[in-house]
C-alpha cells in the first residue's frame, strides 16, 4: 500500500527551558523557537522517510509562523492546507524539565491560529483530492473542544471513504480541560487502523490489562497493527494473523524526549505502508528513528532521514 500520508492538528513554536527543576516558576533562560507540534513532527518526519504528505494547520502572520512553514517546506510537505491567519499569534509551547524526568508544558493554543486550521468539511474534501490514503492524528490535537470537534469530524469522513485512521492517543493531562476529551479518544481509536498508543495512554484507557489483553480487542475492532511504544523498555506491536514482535531500547543519551514518540509513529507508518518493509522492520526503524530523535535539543531537531536511520542500525551489527 502507498499513497499520501495526511495530518491535521496544531502548528506550535516550542522554547526549551535551559534549567532544570525551573516549572516555568522563575525567570530563566529559554532556546527556541523550535518548530513543534506533535503532528507537525509526525508529518515532519513522514516525509523525511519518503512519504508523500499534506497537513492541515494554521499559523499566525509572524515569524513564527514562517519559522514552520520553512522547516515544513524544506522537507516536502504539502502547504495547500496551511492556513494563515492575520492578527492572530502562531501557537507555541514553553517545555522546562526536572531532574525526575517529568516535563511541565505551557501551551498557548486556545488563543492562537493552531486551532483556527479549515473547517472539517474543506479538510475532507482538500485531503480526499490530495489522494490521501493514511490519515494521522495526534491526541494532544483534542484538548481543545474545536480542535476535537473538527478532527473528530475528518476521521469519521475519511474512515467511511476507507482511509486509514492511525492514531497516536498522546494522553495529556494539562490540555484535559473538556469532558468529552477521553471519549474522543476512544471513539478515535476505534476506528484506527494503526493504534500507537504509549504506555502513560494505555495504564489511562486500559488500567491493569496487559498487551497482550487489549491489543486483540483493538485489532478484532479493526485495527491492521497496534503498537506500544515504551519508552525506555523498547516497543510491542502486534499485526496481521496476531504476530507478535517486542524490542529493546537502544542505549543512547537521552538530550531531550519530547517528539521521540512523533518520530516513531511517523516511521513506521510511513515504512509499513510504503509495501518495502515487513512489520518487524518497520519495527525496528521506528525504534531507531526514536533513539535518534532524543539526542538533539528540539522537538523536531532530531527527526532522520531513513539513510540516517539505516546507517545508525549498521552500528549496531
Amino acid at each position: 500500500m502507498s499513497g499520501v500520508i495526511g495530518s491535521l492538528g496544531e502548528l506550535l513554536v516550542e522554547f526549551v527551558c535551559t534549567e532544570k527543576d525551573s516549572r516555568h516558576k522563575r525567570a530563566s533562560t529559554y532556546k527556541g523557537p523550535y518548530p513543534s507540534g506533535a503532528p507537525a513532527i509526525f508529518i515532519d518526519q513522514a516525509a523525511r522517510m519518503g512519504a508523500s504528505t499534506i497537513f492541515v494547520g494554521a499559523v499566525g502572520d509572524d515569524a513564527f509562523g514562517t519559522v514552520l512553514r520553512d522547516r515544513l517546506v524544506s522537507v516536502g510537505v504539502s502547504q495547500g492546507m496551511i492556513r494563515t491567519v492575520p492578527g492572530i499569534p502562531t501557537g507555541s509551547a514553553f517545555v522546562a524539565y526536572n531532574s525526575d524526568g517529568s516535563r511541565d508544558f505551557v501551551f498557548n493554543m486556545a488563543h492562537s491560529a493552531a486551532a483556527r486550521f479549515a473547517p472539517a468539511p474543506e479538510a475532507i474534501e482538500g485531503l480526499l483530492k490530495a489522494g490521501v490514503s493514511v490519515f494521522h492524528i495526534s491526541g494532544s490535537s483534542l484538548g481543545n473542544p474545536a480542535m476535537a470537534a473538527a478532527a473528530l469530524e475528518v476521521c469519521v469522513a475519511l474512515h467511511a471513504k476507507d482511509v486509514a485512521i492511525s492514531f497516536d492517543p498522546n494522553i495529556r493531562v494539562e490540555l484535559m480541560e473538556d469532558s468529552t476529551y477521553i471519549d474522543t479518544v476512544r471513539r478515535i481509536l476505534a476506528m484506527a487502523s494503526y493504534a500507537l498508543p504509549s504506555i502513560e495512554d494505555t495504564d489511562l484507557l486500559f488500567p491493569g490489562e496487559r498487551f497482550e489483553d487489549y491489543a486483540p480487542r483493538l485489532q478484532a475492532a479493526g485495527a491492521r497493527y497496534v503498537v506500544l511504544k515504551k519508552g525506555a523498555k523498547g516497543c510491542q506491536g502486534i499485526g496481521p494473523a496476531g504476530a507478535m514482535e517486542m524490542l529493546d531500547a537502544h542505549a543512547v543519551e537521552v538530550v531531550d524526549p519530547t517528539g521521540a514518540g512523533d518520530c516513531f509513529c511517523a516511521t513506521f507508518v510511513a515504512l509499513i505502508t510504503s509495501g518495502r518493509f515487513g512489520f518487524r522492520e518497520a519495527l525496528e526503524r521506528a525504534n531507531a528513528a526514536g533513539a535518534l530523535a532524543v539526542g538533539k535539543v528540539g522537538p523536531m531537531e532530531g527527526n532522520s532521514s531513513l539513510d540516517e536511520v539505516e546507517a545508525f542500525l549498521e552500528t549496531l551489527v
